[in-house]
């Protein structure tokens, strides 16, 4: 099955692994995440004819992100509202950041689980609970999605911040 290259990256392995190893670096922090986003857009777009809008999105806050905070971007978001904030807060190990990790990471994955049967077939989850599950990654990923229009917004300020008066007007 295609999904399960994925896998790895859902459950954490790859950047667990590193760290146990002692085997991390700045190139492999942003390859992580350059994989994350190729594997959840390859989802997003094999489940939706839009999928590619998704995918986008993460790109753009990858972007804005590594452009405008470096490569410590997850500790710079001590001046944010508090939203942000409570999901940043350390590295996103917090129940509200999980959520939000689930949510981004997770959703498109039960989302293909649901379409192709796997979550009743093989997992034998009764459809209550995969109604819930739903509900709740999808959530997580409204809050995701929060945050990321959010660091999106900010760097459009901080793109525009520095141009001389006149040419703003």
């Amino acid at each position: 099955m295609r999904v399960l290259l994925y896998w790895p990256n859902i459950v954490g392995v790859d950047g667990w692994l590193a760290r146990r190893l002692g085997q991390t670096s700045r190139f492999g922090a942003w390859l992580d995440v350059v994989v994350d986003n190729l594997g959840r857009g390859m989802l997003w777009s094999m489940l939706f004819q839009w999928g590619w809008l998704v995918s986008a999105l993460e790109w753009c806050v990858f972007v804005c992100n590594h452009n405008t905070r470096g490569e410590h971007w997850k500790n710079s978001f001590t001046s944010s509202p508090r939203l942000i904030q409570a999901i940043m807060a350390n590295g996103f190990r917090t129940p509200l950041g999980m959520w939000v990790v689930s949510g981004l990471h997770c959703l498109p994955v039960w989302l293909y689980a649901h379409r192709w049967g796997l979550l009743s077939s093989c997992l034998n989850l009764p459809l209550w609970i995969q109604a819930v599950g739903l509900l709740l990654l999808s959530a997580g990923r409204l809050l995701a999605l929060s945050a990321e229009m959010w660091c999106i917004w900010t760097h459009f300020e901080y793109l525009t911040s520095d141009e001389p008066e006149e040419k703003k007007n």
